[in-house]
């Protein structure tokens, strides 16, 4: 395995983490909380918000985007062929998930946030209505572009793996 082909196994199994959570949101985490009580959702993604801000999440969450970006350059440097339009094609699905997640999450997460103490909210129900739709629906757009560029990594690396044999049976070392 060469040093390129090892970048994109790890972007792949990066972006795959990234999607796995943001499906794990979509089709677990806000539907149990959908049933909950306003104050307990407020609470639980305030607590989720929180806790999700450590050292694992930041290196895979922008490790993705860095090894997407250096899966492009090393296949770049070798002549772009194969692999090379779907690994830039899951690059740019995952910049549009860290626009989303820059542009739309984050605010709301600041926002919900902001708000305070769930015990003390007047109002929680309105803190509520004004996070949760929003921020469930774009959850469901990173999901959806993340699982895009995890589909086109992984073709990316079935091609990679054809291009390799067909050199290995060119070059008889097969």
């Amino acid at each position: 395995m060469t040093f390129r082909d090892a970048v994109l196994v790890a972007s792949t199994v990066a972006v795959g983490l990234m999607a796995g959570l943001f499906f794990a949101f979509s089709v677990a985490v806000m539907p149990g909380l959908a049933k909950a009580a306003d104050r307990t959702l407020v609470d639980a993604m305030q607590r989720i918000n929180a806790a999700i801000q450590n050292g694992w999440f930041l290196l895979v969450f922008g490790g993705s985007l860095l090894l997407c970006a250096g899966a492009v350059v090393l296949w770049l440097r070798d002549g772009g062929r194969g692999p090379l339009p779907w690994v830039i094609a899951a690059t740019v699905l995952y910049l549009a998930v860290l626009a989303v997640t820059f542009g739309v999450s984050i605010p709301l997460n600041d926002r919900l946030d902001a708000a305070g103490d769930p015990g003390g909210l007047a109002d929680a129900a309105g803190v509520r209505e004004r996070f949760e739709a929003a921020w469930v629906r774009w959850n469901l757009v990173r999901t959806l572009l993340c699982t895009g560029a995890l589909g086109c990594l992984g073709w990316a690396l079935v091609l990679s793996g054809r291009a390799a044999a067909e050199a290995a049976i060119r070059t008889g070392r097969m």
